[in-house]
């Protein structure tokens, strides 16, 4: 048992040992810097958007079912949720989330876009009870930058999410 442990007291072990634990050491300081300039931007880009951002609701009658949905999910606050009704949209200029209804909305697609800026995200909302969006409209929203058609309630909130973190930030 005694050699066991001098051979393992041989300075080449404790010279190797040694290189090991700095190679882990700067491994491990390497792949935190990386996980911080990788993860850490997103985050805080994320908390300021959830916390700043006003998501603006073209709907009238679902209104309140959409707004409690967003709320109910716990990353939205209801103060940052507004309703956008069919005789103002142009006050959609102000918001760079819009969230569409487009079964109530379909007749004013063209008043809609035009608040949209480039960097605006619009997240435009339509389950399949209520049909299917206009082919012509659908080429439009195609050809949209950050524009998202959503047909499941489960996807608005990631939907939305994913925006708020790709949108234009202040």
């Amino acid at each position: 048992m005694n050699d066991i442990v001098l051979f393992f007291n041989n300075p080449v072990f404790t010279i190797l040992g040694g290189l090991a634990t700095i190679f882990s050491i700067c491994a491990a300081l390497y792949s935190l810097y990386l996980i911080l300039i990788g993860v850490l931007p997103v985050w805080v880009r994320l908390g300021k958007n959830l916390s700043r951002k006003k998501i603006g609701i073209f709907a009238e009658t679902d209104y309140n079912s959409l707004r409690d949905y967003l709320t109910d999910s716990g990353l939205f606050k209801a103060h940052n949720i507004c309703q956008i009704t069919r005789d103002s949209t142009h006050k959609g200029e102000k918001f760079t989330v819009k969230l569409l209804n487009y079964a109530e909305f379909s007749d004013r697609i063209d008043q809609v876009i035009s608040t949209k800026k480039d960097s605006d995200t619009l997240v435009i909302y339509l389950p399949q009870s209520a049909g299917r969006i206009n082919e012509d409209h659908m080429n439009q929203f195609t050809n949209m930058r950050n524009t998202i058609v959503v047909n499941l309630r489960g996807r608005l909130i990631n939907d939305i999410l994913v925006s708020l973190i790709t949108s234009s930030h202040d």
